[in-house]
């Protein structure tokens, strides 16, 4: 999350000033999370927007519930 919030993550990051994790979701095991992750990046932008919003209406920055 620093390296985000510095502008220091992946190229992506770096181009789309990426800095706030607005969604998240809990996974027992990293084969589950990715399964998800690609998932999602199929989905069209209205989908995400729609999921982000159902629990963050605010799109406040969630990455303080990250321990």
């Amino acid at each position: 999350m620093e390296q985000h919030r510095n502008g220091e993550g992946s190229s992506f990051v770096k181009t789309y000033g990426v800095y706030r994790l607005v969604y998240v979701e809990a996974f027992e095991r990293a084969d589950e999370a990715i399964a998800r992750e690609k998932q999602l990046k199929r989905w069209k932008r209205d989908w995400k927007i729609e999921l982000i919003e159902r629990e963050n209406l605010e799109w406040r920055d969630l990455s303080d519930l990250i321990v």
